[in-house]
């Protein structure tokens, strides 16, 4: 078998030249990084439970009429999904204070919000991925004022559904962030959710205990995070059979 071309290869994802025009392979890694990569390490199993998750949210998301760039997943690790063009955007939905919002506005953790808030921020590692308003994301021509009022709209959308889907298994769906991508239909642009959804994205907490299933197992030293993801795996049906846990602690990469 001749090897794939690498398009791409982020934090925790390598995108391959797909098997037909206009698509692409996308390989989930068992790397997690935390604040900007400074810390990182590898965990093994994460890769296979973020492709699973990724698979079901993009899935269900897709049966509600939301447009996503997944086609099928192909194995364990890797699926097929459709080539874009990345709006260079993070497009944030929060429910409860949490993270660098709690920081900035010096809220508790965990206190709900009067509505669903949704920030953006600037795809750019060097720049620490900073917020941006609406008004420089036009002026700079990264999407029109249409596609902004679209954008919303489909994450507030996305927000609905999984807000749903988590505490119908126990879960609090605190914020998340997700990437919006481009398609040209001749010259007209449609949007499509890319990327992809997983605890590496989400911050999730069990409704009674509070414990949380997400990245800030990770970020915070909290516990096994391959743990972490399994329960929410285990929760939403789709935990992986060939999975296990036993083994080497996750290696720290210099």
């Amino acid at each position: 078998m001749a090897r794939r071309k690498k398009i791409y290869e982020g934090k925790a994802k390598v995108l391959y030249e797909g098997p037909e025009q206009g698509t692409l392979v996308q390989y989930f890694k068992d790397d997690a990084t935390a604040f900007n990569a400074e810390k990182k390490a590898v965990i093994e199993g994460k890769g296979v439970l973020n492709n699973r998750l990724s698979e079901f949210f993009m899935t269900g998301l897709g049966q509600i009429g939301i447009p996503t760039h997944f086609i099928k997943r192909l194995n364990m690790r890797e699926q097929l999904i459709r080539q874009v063009e990345i709006i260079p955007l993070e497009v944030i939905v929060r429910n409860f204070a949490a993270g660098t919002m709690a920081k900035r506005m010096g809220m508790e953790e965990g206190t709900a919000l009067p509505r669903p808030v949704v920030e953006f921020s600037y795809k750019d590692d060097s720049l620490g991925d900073p917020l941006v308003p609406e008004e420089y994301i036009i002026a700079f021509g990264w999407a029109s004022q249409q596609e902004m009022d679209d954008i919303v709209s489909l994450a507030l959308r996305v927000n609905d559904w999984m807000s749903g889907v988590m505490y119908g298994v126990g879960i609090k769906l605190i914020d998340f962030k997700i990437e919006i991508g481009r398609v040209w239909d001749n010259e007209f642009p449609r949007l499509l959710l890319a990327d992809e959804i997983s605890p590496d994205s989400c911050r999730l907490w069990d409704i009674e205990t509070g414990q949380k299933l997400d990245k800030d197992v990770f970020r915070r030293d909290l516990g096994n995070l391959t743990d972490a993801y399994t329960e929410v795996a285990r929760r939403l049906g789709v935990m992986p059979s060939n999975v296990t846990h036993a083994g080497p602690k996750p290696t720290l990469i210099n």
